[in-house]
């Protein structure tokens, strides 16, 4: 980019590619690591980082008061997600380690492990090949915001912390319930899952510490301790009912760890509004437009635009405008070319209306650069496009315009001097629909990640659905050949 020519452009492959390869957020989770770590040689250090490429593997915290459900959901999120599955016990069962040696030291001797070397254990056992390739699962861990603290310390930071919460009346009855295997560990519960297996059930075990006194007990500890550890993790953190059925609240819990944290990266909107005639794209546009300072392109405005300043391309598409013709391709590719790659579009962001109508411009659009990262589809029946579009009418004087349902003249005068658009008769706009039904479903191959947006009621609630979609992330893709939530 040249910063003596005018007007400024940015090539817009830059975006794109700094949003595709998320260069932003790559830089701001190295200097994180650096100034965690800080290591004697940085630049080797960064290098080792990228090349191990985990920023996006699971990294959740699962809390919660006794039998909430911590040990089913850690269990049920690591089979989805394939990832490791921690909790106090089994890091505790690597007798080879020096530091659950000494951990272990004090849990022989009936004491309490030291949060200092909790810490550490933890952070050793998360720098195993298995917890930095596939990500992890730590369940139950911390226990308190002092715990919290050493681990932040340490750079054993999660992604997401999922807390359960259920009334204690309820957990009490649960855990009284549970009974365990003390041959492969694994917890049952004689009302909620209870094994069909004879032999198990004859060697399950009631487990120390479910009586009503201890679970109050530690229940206690845990209402004690829990509001700090909210605060600390209050960015990355969610907390869900655990008082209903089982899948309810995995579904619950897996919406929420594949959704994105929220990034410091710059976000440029490149928006596309795609629907049929009567969809109310020019509205949603304006009013993006109106509230996020985004540049507001409807590709018909900008050719009567750049005709009315004859300009040499102007020129070439002024006698297809006059005649009611479609504007070749490769002409209007070049006006919108210019149009979106000033300076204001690359710094601002856009939201693009009334092109492309067909795969092979939404190719074109692609190849020059200017790749959408929303697309909208704006979905109406056609008897209601027809109504919309053809019971509408224009004041000649004013510029007003009128519609016979939804907004009739205000007098009878104005009424007799209204005027109807040719192209709004009910054979012209079926046309349009049958052209935009033909290219729809191609379309939306094209783009994949695209949202329906039901434009059939009120346009500020359609406008509402739009604009969530645009300030959250994207959520995360279920890892390859596992099922989608």
């Amino acid at each position: 980019m040249d910063a003596t020519a005018k007007p400024l452009r940015i090539p817009p492959q830059m975006a794109v590619y700094a949003e595709e390869h998320r260069v932003f957020d790559l830089i701001q989770k190295m200097v994180q690591k650096l100034l965690v770590d800080r290591p004697e040689d940085p630049i080797q250090y960064l290098l080792d980082h990228l090349r191990t490429d985990n920023d996006d593997v699971p990294k959740i915290f699962v809390l919660g008061p006794p039998a909430s459900g911590k040990h089913t959901m850690a269990k049920l999120l690591c089979k989805r997600l394939n990832a490791t599955h921690l909790t106090p016990e089994n890091l505790l069962s690597n007798d080879v380690s020096v530091l659950v040696e000494e951990a272990l030291s004090y849990t022989d001797k009936g004491q309490e492990i030291p949060d200092t070397l909790w810490a550490r254990v933890i952070q050793e056992r998360l720098s195993k090949v298995d917890c930095v390739k596939r990500g992890w699962v730590l369940e139950g861990f911390p226990q308190t915001r002092e715990q919290g603290l050493l681990l932040q310390i340490n750079g054993s930071s999660p992604d997401h912390v999922v807390v359960l919460d259920a009334p204690d009346i309820v957990l009490i009855e649960r855990n009284m319930g549970k009974r365990t295997d003390p041959t492969t560990g694994e917890v049952y519960h004689t009302t909620f899952d209870w094994p069909d297996d004879s032999e198990v059930q004859r060697n399950l075990v009631v487990p120390e510490g479910i009586s009503e006194e201890e679970t109050g007990q530690r229940l206690l500890q845990y209402h004690r301790n829990i509001p700090g550890i909210l605060q600390m993790f209050s960015k990355v953190l969610k907390k869900i009912n655990a008082d209903q059925p089982c899948m309810d609240v995995f579904s619950q819990v897996l919406t929420f760890v594949l959704s994105k944290p929220r990034s410091l990266s710059p976000y440029t909107p490149r928006i596309l509004l795609y629907g049929p005639p009567g969809s109310g794209r020019s509205l949603q546009a304006a009013l993006l437009a109106n509230k996020y300072d985004i540049v507001n392109i409807s590709c018909g405005q900008v050719l009567k635009e750049v005709v009315a300043d004859q300009t040499k391309v102007g020129q070439l598409i002024e006698p297809y405008i006059e005649n009611a013709q479609q504007v070749p391709d490769n002409l209007v590719l070049r006006i919108l070319a210019d149009r979106l790659s000033r300076l204001e579009c690359a710094t601002r962001g856009w939201v693009l209306h009334g092109f492309p109508r067909d795969v092979e411009q939404a190719g074109m659009l692609n190849d020059a650069g200017f790749v959408p990262n929303r697309v909208f589809f704006l979905d109406i029946p056609d008897d209601v496009a027809i109504e919309r579009l053809s019971l509408r009418m224009t004041d000649p004087v004013s510029g007003e315009r009128y519609h016979s349902l939804y907004k009739p003249a205000p007098r009878v005068e104005v009424y007799k001097r209204l005027q109807r658009n040719p192209a709004d008769s009910e054979k012209k706009v079926q046309e349009r629909l049958d052209m935009y039904h033909a290219n729809a479903e191609d379309l939306e191959e094209f783009y994949q990640d695209v949202f329906h947006v039901n434009a059939d009621q009120d346009p500020y609630t359609v406008f509402e659905f739009i604009e969530s979609c645009i300030v959250k992330p994207l959520p995360k893709s279920v890892p390859e050949g596992l099922p989608s939530p």
